[in-house]
């Protein structure tokens, strides 16, 4: 698998100079690997738009073919129009396409084994998101911290006979890929003759919001072997569509702003331009009763002053019966966000929320020293236990734990802010265990921009109901706890740009000729 990979992934870097990213690349790669899997498979295809018609041409006159084939199977109907929807050929130098093509021929790709053909695609989009331009990474969530919540979650299909798994923020599929190998690694790949068509064709749904991602989630659930339903638009912009599903596995983009509006839609009852809270709103009005969901969220999801509303409700309609910290680090370096999972299920008033702390105390994830790996989960996935909706019996760990429970009226009084530390992070005052200044300027950073929104919606709201300049005192006050966060943060923040100016390597001349490289936490342990 890897020597695959490491081929496709070598003709990307000589593609670069031909103006072609890592996406650019990955997307006509998939354009091309699909006319060749179909011609292995004789699958039909409109006229000249076939893998021999396109491989025998050459110089301009290849580039202008692959136009044409695009440009006419984009306008077809089923998977095919769904993975060729708004195609574009990226290639400028017909010789680098020739190249591609050639490459692509020379495997018989239906031959390799579905799991070769398919973590091979996952190579590339992984290589993708973790080489690629600045935002890549908003499509791909690590897949060890998918693998767990999936293993947690236990999407079976052959336990219900109706059950639909979706990701309503879907990028390029990774929750979908992974919740069908972990059921077909539960059965050891016997599934059934008579559920194969069902579970292949109509459990696996999904919504992306931009067409790249899409088609890519597209591509690598087909090269798993499934059909599955990925719609293309806004997820939480668009009417609510009347779908149901049993299991919610998603990962919203980070960000605090939406598109620009807040939501007009009459399911959700909180009105924020939080795009996270507004995700968490729609989960709540997929799934059905008795549904459970994983939700991957930022920090500030769980403590601004909208969050404490959503979650009012949330709790009320759902058991909230799990969040799992995640360590600092995780999605680098496809991306520099503190986050959280959220698990849930519909249906039952939450009366208990257990907390498991995966970051205090623990160094961060890295690119290359220490990545991100299944193992770090460990010991949570045995505090959770077997039951995936959170009922297996647990052990509250008292302060010194990392898994402890709090009651509804602990967190009523908190005003449903989810953000509950209790153990006390030694590694931010010691200077060689502190965390990433990126990973706590984004922390920082994260927490104003959410202040920041907060009082942005007061303002806006004041001005459409001709009430700036009225703010009673008792407002004011209500708010004055915003500011002041903001103002702790920016103090925060003061620190750890010093701390990293610290952090940086300087050099010190010891003698003519000759220099000595040492770190500012060696000079302060010496001082």
């Amino acid at each position: 698998m890897s020597d695959i990979v490491n081929k496709l992934w070598g003709m990307c870097h000589t593609l670069r100079h031909d103006g072609i990213d890592y996406g650019d690349y990955i997307e006509q790669l998939t354009y091309l690997l699909f006319l060749k899997m179909a011609d292995e498979k004789g699958i039909e295809l409109p006229k000249d738009c076939d893998w021999n018609s396109l491989k025998s041409k050459s110089s301009t006159e290849l580039t202008d073919h692959y136009l044409m084939i695009l440009q006419k199977l984009r306008d077809q109907k089923g998977l095919l129009g769904d993975v060729f929807a708004q195609a574009m050929p990226k290639f400028n130098n017909p010789v680098n396409l020739k190249r591609i093509i050639t490459m692509i021929d020379a495997e018989e790709w239906t031959a390799l084994d579905i799991d070769v053909k398919a973590q091979a695609f996952e190579g590339l989009l992984e290589k993708a998101a973790s080489e690629g331009k600045k935002g890549a990474g908003q499509y791909f969530t690590p897949r060890p911290l998918i693998k767990t919540i999936v293993k947690l979650m236990q999407p079976d299909p052959l336990l219900n006979k109706e059950m639909k798994i979706c990701d309503p923020a879907c990028g390029t599929g990774g929750f979908l890929v992974a919740a069908y190998e972990w059921f077909i690694k539960k059965y050891k790949g016997a599934i059934p003759v008579d559920e194969v068509k069902r579970i292949k064709e109509q459990t696996y749904y999904g919504q992306e919001l931009v067409a790249r991602p899409r088609r890519l989630a597209l591509m690598n659930l087909f090269l798993h072997g499934i059909k599955p339903t990925i719609y293309l638009g806004d997820t939480i912009y668009e009417p609510d569509r009347g779908e149901r599903y049993d299991v919610v596995l998603t990962n919203p983009p980070f960000g605090t702003k939406g598109a620009g509006e807040i939501p007009q839609r009459d399911d959700f009852t909180i009105t924020t331009s939080s795009k996270q809270l507004n995700f968490v709103q729609h989960i709540l009005t997929i799934l059905k009763p008795g549904g459970r969901a994983a939700i991957v969220l930022p920090d500030n999801c769980l403590f601004e002053d909208k969050a404490s509303e959503v979650f009012k409700i949330l709790m009320e309609d759902c058991n909230l019966h799990t969040i799992l910290r995640l360590p600092r680090g995780t999605f680098v370096p496809y991306a520099n966000a503190q986050a959280n999972v959220i698990f849930l299920q519909k249906g039952i008033p939450t009366e208990k929320v257990w907390i498991y702390d995966n970051r205090s105390n623990i160094p961060a994830c890295t690119k290359k020293e220490r990545p991100l790996t299944e193992e770090m989960f460990d010991d949570f996935v045995k505090c959770y236990g077997t039951d995936p909706n959170g009922n297996s019996k647990r052990i509250d760990q008292g302060p010194e734990g990392r898994f402890r429970s709090f009651t509804l009226d602990e967190i009523k009084e908190r005003g449903y802010k989810l953000d509950i530390k209790w153990l006390k992070d030694e590694s931010l005052d010691d200077p060689d265990a502190m965390p990433e200044p990126a990973d706590i300027i984004s922390e920082a950073v994260s927490e104003l921009e959410a202040a920041v929104d907060e009082l942005n919606e007061i303002l806006d709201f004041l001005e459409s109901n001709g009430r700036l300049g009225t703010m009673t005192s008792s407002s004011l006050d209500a708010r004055n706890g915003e500011v002041v966060k903001c103002s702790e943060q920016s103090e925060e923040l003061k620190k750890v740009v010093e701390c990293s100016k610290q952090s940086e390597e300087r050099i010190e001349t010891t003698a003519p000729g000759k220099q000595t490289k040492t770190t500012a936490n060696n000079t302060l342990k010496e001082k």
